[in-house]
């Protein structure tokens, strides 16, 4: 089975409920609470690229990392953040809003960013035993299809009819999760021998990734003097990445078609969905 075929429209769907969620009000927010939004974008779209690819250089275990891995690595560290983000925002009592508003923004700008990097990346890796292609005009358009579209039909869903665009998303925010067990189970079972020999070294490096990252939104968050519903939401923000679009890009046809490179993807959605719940629960015992 391809597993394109199980990613796309858990994608599509998560990228639907967020911009069911999304308002007016919440684009205003980047005129009237400009320092969180700008520290928030500033840690996710430059800092988090940068941590991921020093992690990848610096450590001793870089020199095991085969080039798919590191693009794999690196395509995490540059997708924007996931609509489970916003999720968590609220469980830890951050500012929903102001993680509403970082996932819009980082939604859009790293449509540009992220094949910019990517093709960076992709040169910088390339071996003589491998060669990889990034076209960028097909993710280009890729992401704006299956990003940017769901996205504006949920925003004027719920910009015309709020009382229905609520229960959808009340039925959507179930769906979720689920779903995105059903794609890592499925994968788990096709690349079952390759996750268990590399968990120990991948699951290390996205350990490393996402707490690296985490500790930066709270220290940046920290230094700016932001409240502690802001900085919360930072810690969630730039810790989190939408492991859904990672895998979307690895495995599609017009873009990587390549599964082995959505292995690091797979890895970080596990670790980082057991270290967040950790830290909403460290939220809710300072509360």
């Amino acid at each position: 089975m391809n597993t394109i075929f199980i990613v796309l429209p858990i994608l599509t769907l998560l990228m639907f409920d967020l911009g069911l969620t999304l308002r007016p009000a919440d684009f205003r927010l980047i005129a009237e609470r400009p320092k969180p939004v700008l520290i928030g974008l500033v840690g996710q779209i430059i800092l988090l690229p940068l941590i991921a690819w020093g992690i990848c250089s610096l450590t001793p275990y870089a020199i095991h990392h085969t080039p798919l891995f590191i693009i794999g690595i690196m395509l995490v560290a540059c997708c924007p953040g996931g609509s489970s983000s916003n999720v968590f925002s609220m469980l830890a009592k951050g500012d929903v809003a102001l993680s509403v508003t970082l996932t819009a923004c980082s939604s859009i700008i790293t449509l540009f960013t992220l094949p910019l990097i990517m093709a960076w990346v992709v040169q910088s890796v390339q071996m003589s035993d491998i060669s990889i292609q990034l076209p960028i005009g097909k993710l280009l358009v890729q992401n704006i299809v299956l990003m940017v579209v769901p996205i504006s039909i949920g925003f004027i869903v719920n910009l015309f009819k709020p009382e229905a665009a609520a229960r959808i998303h009340n039925v959507l925010k179930r769906i979720a999760m689920p779903a995105l067990v059903l794609l890592v189970t499925v994968f788990f079972i096709q690349h079952k021998q390759t996750i268990v020999t590399e968990f120990s070294s991948l699951g290390l490096t996205m350990t490393l990734l996402i707490l690296a990252t985490t500790s930066c939104g709270a220290l940046m968050a920290w230094l700016f003097r932001l409240t502690i519903k802001e900085r919360r939401t930072l810690v969630i923000e730039i810790g989190m990445q939408n492991a859904a679009q990672a895998i979307t890009i690895a495995c599609s046809p017009l873009i990587f078609n390549n599964e082995i490179i959505a292995i690091p993807a797979i890895i970080y959605a596990l670790m980082m969905n057991l270290i967040l719940l950790a830290y909403v629960g460290i939220t809710k015992i300072k509360k």
